[in-house]
């Protein structure tokens, strides 16, 4: 499979953040025609190319309004998420809820309006941004929700593959971005993962994994618990929240 980015259109959520900025420069870098760039509070952009779109993750009207928005878009890359300060997975529900309600119900209601989308033109790709979060043993609600994304962007390759669009997992640990700035562990550059996101779309990747603690990681996974989860426990620290 060879999708290159030359000429197509491509919708970023979350893209004022450091890897959302970085994944619309790339695809403007790589023959991109248009990138709508979505977000909360959409910014100005300098290249004419892109076009600002208002998407709130946590509206249950907000995905379907940009579907009607961005008709033209064949390459999906959800990348929008929230890792609160303090987040934990024993803290009170209602926050548990708002980081749910952004990273799994957003991100998935996103994906299901702009599915027929994709469908419209060819299939399609769907590229959905996970973590390193999703396999470790990580007491958060940004975990849990990763995890759950993780799930369904599995089941979403299943329920997509009859209209043809390629879905994509994207999995990383620490990245250089201003949400990761309160930890002090070692971290990947945000253009090195957008360049192995969009590498991956190019060959036709099913699961990216953008670093070596992720790879690590996936490596791992076969082992028997009594021997994972221990282990798990000795990496929290290099590995992401």
């Amino acid at each position: 499979m060879d999708q290159t980015l030359e000429g197509r259109t491509v919708l970023v959520t979350g893209a004022n953040g450091g890897l959302g900025e970085q994944f619309v420069q790339q695809a403007l870098q790589r023959g991109a025609a248009r990138v709508h760039a979505a977000a909360r509070t959409p910014r100005r952009w300098d290249d004419p190319r892109v076009v600002p779109l208002h998407l709130d993750l946590t509206d249950p009207a907000g995905a379907a309004r940009a579907a009607a928005e961005a008709p033209d878009v064949d390459l999906l890359v959800n990348n929008a998420a929230i890792a609160p300060a303090g987040d934990s997975i024993t803290g009170p529900e209602e926050e548990l809820r708002r980081v749910f309600e952004t990273n799994f119900f957003g991100t998935l209601r996103v994906a299901n309006a702009f599915a027929p989308v994709l469908a419209a033109h060819g299939g399609g790709t769907l590229l959905n941004v996970l973590s390193a979060a999703s396999w470790l043993s990580v007491p958060t609600g940004y975990a849990a929700s990763k995890a759950a994304m993780w799930s369904a962007t599995n089941a979403l390759r299943v329920q997509l593959r009859a209209q043809g669009t390629h879905v994509v997992g994207l999995l990383v640990g620490m990245v250089d971005t201003p949400m990761s700035e309160r930890w002090d562990v070692p971290k990947v550059s945000p253009a090195d993962v957008v360049a192995q996101a969009y590498d991956g779309v190019a060959d036709g990747s099913l699961e990216v994994l953008a670093d070596e603690p992720t790879r690590l990681l996936k490596s791992r996974l076969s082992a028997r618990g009594e021997e994972l989860y221990p282990w798990f426990e000795e990496q929290l620290a290099s590995f992401v929240p």
